[in-house]
């Protein structure tokens, strides 16, 4: 009969050995993964990926260690077949009557290390696809990326003539060299040129969309269609890239990267930048506009995100930063379509003021130029220091404006001069006082 003191020893080593024991097993079931994807070292990259998705992290490392030793031992062939075609170099110095046999003998070694070379490619770029599911999974692969760096690419003896050619013209007829860049080089141009004809298309588009819209202003309209072709241009250089077997991923990011060192250095060029999408978006003036702003009256030439280069009247090119300009005032001369001429005409105090006004309301109603609606307004407006002035106020056409002013005030000197109305000037009477001397 078992005792409660022997009841609890028995229990206890059940759970001992219990513990051992499954810890052992677990050790074994951890053990027991042996990689699976090396069994075809020409597997395609597609089927590649596919079978190391379901894969866990500690399972990938077994895998990339696998592939690892593959790509080694290529690498040791092509360096002993290296080591050969120097050995065999210097046997042709050395026994010039055996040079063709050993010449052919080299050339033989040499098409073999092409062979390999294009077999160490293909096994390069199925292990890159192993580092990159581990580094998805929280895996470190710089090592192993190093390594790959570090034995890629040709090692060619440029002394040795006939090696250097052969090497170079392997390379050019791989299937994993020459003739893949080849078709790399083709893919990328053709890539272009679609994105070319993509933004092309879609810029015409956009044009004839926003076109369609009366509150665009004509630099509005322009940003919209440069925006739109720039941006798909963008992805398609991106794209285009990805062709070249470039890694897109760290390309965008060191894009983002040199966007930020720029945003930083550049806080001015942003602030301009800033100011362009302010104008374009509430669009106090157009391109062929007349604006008087930080300083500077003349036509709009021409804007960008940045700057606005405006055209003076005495055709000086002026470039302004938009960040002067949505900072400061901004007088559009020619953001209407009418437009009041303000002229001050003044008359003698002894001409008479009636005959003045009708000269001006006839001067005024006759011009061709002058609108009907709204009305000219003529009025006697200020008794001044030397003379009675008159306000003629009549509404053209922007386009007309100086047109009419210089007709107006032409016409009124000769009526006023016909009709007898002096206009004064100013003058100051000097009066002189004799006194008698002594006094």
């Amino acid at each position: 009969m078992l005792t409660r003191k022997k009841y609890f020893s028995i229990v206890f080593m059940l759970l001992v050995i219990s513990f051992f024991t499954s810890g052992t097993f677990g050790q074994e079931s951890e053990q027991k993964y042996a990689a699976t994807t090396i069994s075809d070292p020409q597997i395609p990259v597609g089927d590649l990926e596919l079978l190391l998705r379901p894969l866990t992290k500690s399972e990938l490392i077994v895998e990339v260690e696998a592939w690892l030793q593959l790509l080694k031992s290529k690498v040791s062939q092509i360096s002993t077949a290296e080591i050969q075609v120097r050995q065999k170099s210097r046997e042709i110095d050395q026994k010039e009557a055996e040079v063709g046999l050993q010449s052919k003998v080299k050339e033989h070694l040499l098409v073999n290390i092409n062979k390999l070379r294009e077999e160490q490619t293909a096994l390069i770029d199925r292990f890159n696809v192993v580092l990159s599911a581990l580094k998805d999974k929280g895996g470190e692969i710089e090592e192993y990326e190093k390594y790959v760096a570090a034995v890629s690419g040709l090692s060619v003896d440029l002394k040795d003539v006939s090696a250097f050619r052969i090497i170079i013209w392997g390379w050019l007829k791989s299937r994993e060299g020459g003739l893949r860049w080849l078709k790399n080089i083709i893919f990328f141009l053709l890539t272009l040129l679609a994105f070319y004809i993509l933004a092309c298309f879609l810029g015409r588009i956009t044009l004839k969309t926003v076109s369609a819209s009366k509150r665009f202003s004509d630099l509005l309209k322009d940003f919209f269609v440069n925006a739109v072709r720039k941006t798909v241009m963008l992805i398609g250089m991106i794209v285009a890239l990805s062709m070249l077997e470039i890694e897109i991923g760290l390309f965008i990011a060191g894009l983002g990267v040199a966007g930020f060192v720029l945003g930083f250095a550049l806080q001015g060029t942003l602030s301009n930048f800033v100011s362009g999408l302010m104008i374009l978006i509430y669009r106090p003036y157009d391109v062929g506009q007349i604006i008087d702003t930080a300083g500077v009256k003349g036509v709009v030439d021409s804007m960008n995100l940045v700057s606005t280069t405006i055209k003076t009247f005495d055709s000086q090119i002026v470039v302004i930063p938009n960040g002067e300009i949505w900072g400061g005032v901004i007088t559009n001369v020619t953001g209407s379509d009418t437009r009041r001429v303000d002229m001050v005409f003044g008359i003698s105090y002894t001409d008479d003021i009636s005959k003045a006004a009708k000269i001006l309301e006839d001067i005024v109603s006759k011009h061709e130029l002058v609108l009907k609606e709204p009305e000219p307004i003529i009025r006697l407006h200020e008794l001044a220091d030397s003379s009675v002035n008159f306000v003629c106020r009549p509404w053209v056409k922007t386009a007309d404006y100086w047109t009419v002013y210089w007709d107006v005030t032409r016409t009124v000197k000769e009526r006023f001069d016909k009709e007898g109305i002096s206009i004064p000037f100013p003058q100051q009477d000097v009066h002189i006082y004799q006194t008698a001397e002594g006094s």
